[in-house]
C-alpha cells in the first residue's frame, strides 16, 4: 500500500508544488543509512551525493523523477520557487534513477537561510520520453508545468525532507 498524502498536505507540498493525488507507487529514499520520511530533517552534508532511491511500480512502465526546493532562496520570500535539484526520466519500474536518463544532474541541498523542503516527485510516463530539454535555469522551475509539458499527469509518489544551513565548523587556532 502506498503512503498517505496527509503529511504532504500538512507540509504544503500538495498545494504549493503538486496537486492532490493518490499515491500508487512506493518510493524509498535513503541518504547513507538515513531513511527519508515526510518532514524529517536531513543535514545538507549528508545529502551532497544523490540518494539511494528505489521504487516499486510496474516493471513495464517508465517513470520521471524530479527533486525540487519550493523555498528558494528563503521560506519567507521564495522568489525563486521552485529550485530544481534533479531530473531523471525513463526510469524502469522496480528499479532506481541510475537506470534512467538524467536530464539535469543532481545538486545537493544548500539552503542559505531558514528551513527548506526538498521534495521528490515521481510521475508515471505514458511511454519513453525521447529528447527532453534541460531547463534553462534551476530557479523558478515549475513541477506542475514540467509535468504538463511532458503530459505526465498527476504524481504517483512524493516524499520530502527538511534541511537548513549547517553551522560553520569552529576551528581552534
Amino acid at each position: 500500500m502506498a503512503a498517505s498524502v496527509d503529511p504532504l498536505v500538512m507540509g504544503r507540498v500538495i498545494g504549493e508544488v503538486v496537486d492532490m493525488f493518490v499515491p500508487v507507487v512506493n518510493m524509498s529514499v535513503y541518504y547513507a543509512t538515513k531513511h527519508v520520511t515526510n518532514g524529517c530533517d536531513i543535514k545538507p552534508s549528508l545529502a551532497v551525493n544523490p540518494p539511494k532511491l528505489t521504487l516499486t511500480g510496474k516493471k513495464e512502465s517508465l517513470y520521471t523523477l524530479i527533486m525540487t526546493d519550493p523555498d528558494a532562496p528563503s521560506p519567507s520570500e521564495p522568489s525563486m520557487r521552485e529550485w530544481v535539484h534533479w531530473i531523471v526520466v525513463d526510469i524502469p519500474g522496480g528499479t532506481n534513477p541510475f537506470r534512467g536518463k538524467e536530464i539535469l544532474a543532481y545538486t545537493g541541498p544548500k539552503p542559505p537561510v531558514g528551513i527548506h523542503r526538498y521534495i521528490f516527485v515521481l510521475f508515471e510516463q505514458k511511454g519513453p520520453m525521447g529528447p527532453v530539454e534541460e531547463p534553462e535555469s534551476r530557479g523558478n522551475f515549475s513541477t506542475r508545468n514540467f509535468a504538463k509539458d511532458l503530459d505526465l499527469g498527476l504524481p504517483v509518489a512524493t516524499t520530502y525532507f527538511n534541511a537548513q544551513k549547517e553551522p560553520a565548523s569552529r576551528r581552534r587556532t
